[in-house]
């Protein structure tokens, strides 16, 4: 084969270097030396996977698969390029008999780039394995990798070797330890990585700031920043947004408009990112009227600049407002739905919720975890189990979104909604449960006086080693009362403190006046409210109250009148407590006292809402509620009905079932 000559048609259509070797006859040895040499050039210039592809197609033909260099330069595109295919990458390094530290490098980089971080982990073992030594171009893109998967046990492992191979001292192999020991949560490793550092760069200083901003440190990010000025770092666009973002964490105002004083008094040009940030900040401080000068002074505007000021009118209670600018918005992605839909449901307009869902669905936008969770409060908060039942459909036809999250707002909605055997089936049926799940059914079958059920499944789950917290009990103490479970309420409200070392909250302690109330034992339940180590809210009061009208103790009642009072004295159901009771006692003057006392505070019942479900939509109404379009339907169909009870001989005075203390107020 030696003595041959070859011709062979590489085809590549518009390569003049090509047409040159289609028609030249050469030795196999110059031809494999010049076609090596043609095919790496071609590399340089390659900018797409079918030119990479062809060219692969000739080293193969040609024999060339021993050309390590030109092998390298071919996985190296496929692997880090945006026009590259990984996959690919991984298939031509799989058949090199003996890969270089530069395809390793190549491959180890692509993957820490990618959606699969893990696989340069593996690959690293495999280059230590096959007797290589890392260089100063693998231990920053391995170390993102930990990063990336917190994976600290691999992190100190590659510090050792960067430390033994006498890299450890590079500022890059630093910056990249720092990053790794901050996303892994060693804060005190990284800082001293950066304290030992003998020279560090904006990044350095970056990557610290960022830490202590994630974790909340403020005082520690502004005497890092303090430190960097001194020494003549100037800052950058990321460091303003760290310093930004612990000001929005904290709520810390002040810091905030330093940070902004700053970017005025030095004249930077800041960017998108950090403008928005500025937006952020003030908008979680309740600064509004800065939020919007910011946002009205930014020359551009991006879909994050828009959801950051429809964020900032919810957080307000504007939902108006936040309406408007979400209409205004030029263009909208799924996080700008779920801000809208959000305010919408913490705003209590649950049904607006819902129809702007209906929307966003018409406007083929494709709702992720964020989305279904503000639709499933907002079913279980109006009771509409139609439209619950839906999205649950809707999550189980899409196996990628049935997460635990999901899975324990169902288990609320239907809790809510009425349906608690659906509720434990979905709970039953998750693969996997976290503290929350234990929580949440324990709380639903609180809500529906399931107390017997809710204490065996506390049980269960400390049987399954699940540690309990505070909103355990909260659910636990409140199962117990609804089911008059004193002996089991008290032994348990007892061990959160004695074997789980949680302090009661005063959440925790209204459990036990109502616990204690309901069952009569009124004497112990003011004993109760005695020994707390906080102050009584209205809450508590108002348990205690409810307690007294259920057991006609009128003495107890007077008694905690001037707390009630002081406590909330503009609150409408505290008087309405009281007026019953005094009204189920007889004690008349006693309700036209307090009936003077709401005259002279201008205090008005609030009105009960009714909630009606039909045809799988569900409908508010109150009394004498004539909004609706159907009403004058059910009020005839009312008349209907009563017609012929009466027909048949059965007469219901309506009137007697209004409590006669409110008679007078109709």
């Amino acid at each position: 084969m030696s003595n041959c000559h070859v011709l062979c048609f590489l085809p590549v259509k518009h390569s003049t270097v090509f047409s040159r070797l289609n028609h030249t006859l050469i030795s196999v040895h110059q031809f494999k030396s010049q076609t090596h040499q043609i095919l790496h050039s071609l590399l340089e210039k390659c900018n797409s996977m079918k030119q990479s592809k062809q060219i692969h197609a000739q080293i193969i033909l040609n024999n060339l698969t021993d050309q390590t260099l030109t092998l390298g330069k071919l996985v190296s595109f496929c692997a880090v390029s945006d026009a590259g295919n990984l996959d690919y990458a991984h298939l031509v390094f799989n058949q090199i008999s003996i890969p270089n530290k530069f395809m390793y490098n190549s491959l180890i980089r692509g993957y820490c780039n990618s959606n699969s971080p893990i696989k340069s982990m593996f690959l690293y073992r495999q280059l230590i394995d096959s007797g290589l030594s890392p260089n100063e171009f693998t231990f920053p893109f391995v170390l993102k990798a930990c990063a990336s998967k917190s994976a600290h046990w691999m992190s100190m492992i590659v510090h050792g070797h960067a430390q033994k191979l006498g890299f450890a001292s590079l500022i890059c192999v630093q910056n990249g330890l720092i990053n790794a020991y901050i996303a892994c949560g060693f804060i005190r490793y990284a800082r001293k990585m950066f304290d030992d550092m003998s020279e560090r760069s904006l990044v350095s200083w970056n990557s610290m700031i960022g830490g202590y901003s994630k974790l909340g440190w403020c005082k520690e990010v502004f005497l890092l920043f303090k430190e960097m000025r001194e020494i003549g770092t100037e800052a950058d666009d990321f460091t303003l947004v760290n310093l930004l973002l612990v000001c929005s964490r904290r709520c810390d105002i002040n810091l905030g408009r330093f940070v902004h004083l700053y970017i005025q008094i030095t004249g930077m040009k800041i960017d998108l990112v950090a403008r928005n940030a500025l937006i952020d900040m003030y908008a979680k401080c309740g600064a509004l009227v800065l939020a919007e000068r910011v946002f009205q002074q930014m020359p551009n505007k991006n879909v994050v600049s828009w959801t950051s000021m429809i964020t900032a009118y919810a957080k307000q209670g504007l939902v108006e407002y936040a309406r408007k600018s979400f209409d205004q918005m030029p263009e909208k992605n799924v996080v700008s739905w779920n801000s809208m839909i959000s305010s919408y449901v913490q705003g209590g307009q649950c049904r607006e919720a819902l129809d702007l869902f209906h929307e966003m669905h018409s406007f083929r936008v494709v709702p992720n975890e964020a989305t279904l969770l503000s639709v499933l409060s907002a079913c279980g908060q109006i009771g509409d189990l139609v439209m619950g039942k839906k999205i649950h459909n809707y999550i189980c036809g899409t196996s990628s979104m049935y997460s635990v999250t999901l899975c324990n707002s169902l288990i609320d909605m239907y809790a809510k909604c009425g349906a608690l055997r659906i509720a434990i089936d979905v709970f039953n049926e998750m693969p996997n449960k976290n503290l929350v799940s234990w929580n949440v059914i324990i709380g639903a079958l609180a809500l529906h006086g399931y107390g017997v059920e809710a204490v065996e499944l506390f049980r269960k789950m400390q049987a399954a080693g699940v540690w309990p917290d505070e909103i355990t009990f909260m659910g636990l103490l409140s199962a117990c009362s609804h089911s008059g479970l004193v002996d089991s309420g008290l032994y348990y409200f007892d061990k959160m403190s004695s074997i789980y070392g949680f302090k009661p909250e005063i959440e925790h302690y209204t459990c036990m006046v109502d616990l204690l109330g309901r069952g009569g034992l009124l004497g112990e339940a003011v004993r109760v409210i005695g020994v707390m180590p906080m102050r009584p809210d209205i809450v508590i009061w108002g348990a205690l109250l409810g307690a007294c009208r259920t057991h006609g103790n009128v003495e107890i009642g007077k008694q905690i009148l001037k707390q009630l009072l002081e406590a909330e004295p503009y609150s409408s159901g505290v008087y309405v407590l009281l007026s019953n009771l005094f009204s189920e006692a007889g004690r008349w003057e006693d309700v036209k006292n307090i009936r003077k006392l709401m005259n002279d505070n201008e205090i008005i019942k609030c009105r009960a809402v009714s909630l009606v479900e039909i045809e799988g939509r569900v409908y508010k109404f109150m009394v004498d509620d004539k909004t609706l379009q159907i009403s004058s339907n059910v009020y005839s169909l009312l008349d209907q009905l009563s017609d012929h009870l009466k027909s048949i001989g059965y007469y219901c005075n309506m009137s007697s079932m209004v409590p006669e203390s409110w008679e007078t107020s109709r």
